[in-house]
């Protein structure tokens, strides 16, 4: 047998448990689809029990060794791909405090701690302050300061999730650069905590003695103790490797490491992410991620509510699709993707702008949908919040073009909208590139299990892994009659909407007595 790395990724909506070989096939896969992703105290927040994810991991670990014919004994290391910027406070038993804030809670501080007036004339100087006070109050650790003191004065540690997952299965609480994505004082050029000084310790200054020790990707976080094989079945002594999130693993497991290709991911929030040797800002004020290869990283745009969008709209409005898949024992996103075809490109004029949420560069975004005429059906909808999602994508990639000076020749697509044909081929013509799919739609984990196996030595580099467990299962070629078309609507149109909408967005906020920034 082939040796195998013991790989979990953790999700917003589930957690998968895989065994990969060397050649890249998932030998075994356990999925538990959580029965409450999160639950919501007040309007947008999101919070989970720490140990609920610990929990469920140790279930899927030993049902998988159960399902395996020669259970672990094949297995030479365990990986763990986890979602990003959510995080926690120990106490100095490192025990919770209370639960995590995920990542796509929505919570802000009422106010902004002062900053120094040293601090205040440079960010003014350098046109950085609205930025920074935006990110001070959508910090966790700030909102935990200003609204439980008695948390905060208890707090030993303020870590990531993976962080805490790391702890509990080996005893080290211990991390990497790939895996500090969040609103916390990290330099994420350097790879390591920001210096006292920095001018970005305005947004979360939290002292480094509460922040984790880190270690590189590849390196060994620790070793499966004995209590966790008991809790779980994996071996005792076992590697753990240091990998790096979600979205980093999904990019490596994609291949792209190389800096004319990009990685698209259709999940909850749709992202577009670079691979670069280069730092630079996607946009101004926003960092690259270190990426899973240590001498990488990964410029990313983000589209908060993506393909969450399909969720909402299949609440809303796709009752009779919902019916119908429960007769023909299929997900109702089937047969909603084959409607997609009724639809021409373009949508006879109806553009959607999918900002669902707001972002850093846009805090007073909301989501748009113009050019309603009688001839629109729900169907129209769906197929304008797939084009909206790709034009959103293609302004990501066009502006990290701009300012890194790479020319991307080729995208490859992962995430649960990647599994439908029709949603790929919609892509490739927006973008006008090749769109490559890869062998399984479960990216990240063979991303995480990619950096596993080249640790362990069973490869020599990213390079050789990638030629041996990526495989290209089918490639869409862009129709270039329709990519004009799309190209001619994105700038005439998708272009145009936020910057002309702008001040009434800013309007409502005021009318609906909302807190402007």
């Amino acid at each position: 047998m082939s040796p195998l790395i013991l790989t979990f990724d953790l999700g917003t909506q589930s957690m998968r448990g895989m065994l990969l070989n060397n050649q890249g096939q998932i030998v075994q896969l356990v999925q538990h689809k959580y029965e409450t992703p999160y639950y919501s105290k007040n309007p947008g927040w999101a919070e989970q029990r720490a140990d609920f994810y610990f929990d469920t991991l140790c279930s899927i670990s030993k049902e998988l060794k159960e399902k395996s014919p020669n259970g672990y004994d094949d297995v030479i290391a365990v990986t763990m791909t986890t979602i990003r910027d959510s995080s926690l406070c120990l106490d100095e038993h490192y025990e919770p405090l209370r639960d995590v804030i995920l990542w796509l809670d929505s919570r802000e501080t009422k106010s902004i701690k002062p900053f120094p007036w040293w601090a205040k004339i440079a960010l003014k100087i350098v046109g950085m302050e609205v930025a920074l006070k935006k990110q001070y109050k959508v910090s966790a650790a700030n909102w935990i300061m200003e609204n439980e003191p008695e948390v905060w004065a208890k707090t030993d540690k303020f870590i990531m999730l993976s962080t805490y997952l790391n702890y509990k299965i080996t005893g080290q609480l211990i991390d990497c650069p790939a895996n500090m994505i969040g609103h916390i004082p990290f330099h994420y050029k350097k790879r390591t905590w920001l210096s006292k000084n920095d001018l970005k310790r305005c947004m979360c200054d939290i002292p480094k003695s509460k922040m984790c020790s880190l270690i590189q990707t590849e390196e060994v976080v620790g070793l499966i103790t004995e209590k966790m094989e008991e809790l779980s079945g994996i071996p005792e002594g076992l590697p753990l490797i240091a990998t790096g999130s979600d979205k980093g693993c999904e990019t490596l497991g994609l291949s792209v490491i190389h800096e004319d290709q990009a990685a698209l991911s259709f999940g909850t929030t749709a992202t577009i992410q670079f691979a670069t040797r280069k730092y630079f800002e996607p946009k101004r004020f926003l960092p690259s991620y270190p990426g899973v290869p240590k001498e990488m990283y990964n410029p990313e745009i983000e589209i908060f509510r993506g393909y969450w969008l399909i969720s909402w709209f299949k609440k809303e409005f796709a009752l009779k699709e919902c019916v119908e898949a429960k007769e023909r024992g299929c997900e109702p996103e089937i047969i909603l993707n084959e409607r997609l075809r009724e639809v021409p490109p373009g949508c006879d004029g109806l553009i959607l702008q999918p900002f669902w949420t707001p972002g850093v560069v846009t805090p007073n975004a909301k989501g748009a949908v113009i050019g309603f005429s009688d001839v629109h059906t729900r169907i129209y909808i769906y197929r304008a919040i797939i084009e909206g999602i790709g034009f959103a994508l293609m302004d990501g990639m066009y502006s990290m073009e701009r300012r890194s000076g790479q020319r991307i020749k080729r995208i490859y697509v992962a995430g649960g909208g990647s599994q439908s044909d029709e949603i790929c081929q919609i892509t490739a013509n927006m973008f006008g590139l090749p769109l490559t799919r890869i062998q399984t739609h479960e990216a990240a984990g063979l991303g995480s299990s990619i950096a596993g196996f080249v640790a362990m030595g069973e490869f020599k580099n990213y390079e050789e892994a990638i030629k041996h467990m990526v495989h290209i299962k089918d490639t869409f070629e862009p129709e270039m009659k329709e990519y004009e078309l799309y190209q001619k609507l994105y700038r005439s149109v998708y272009k145009r909407i936020y910057p002309k909408l702008l001040p009434l967005y800013i309007k409502i906020k005021h009318l609906t007595r909302r807190e402007e920034i």
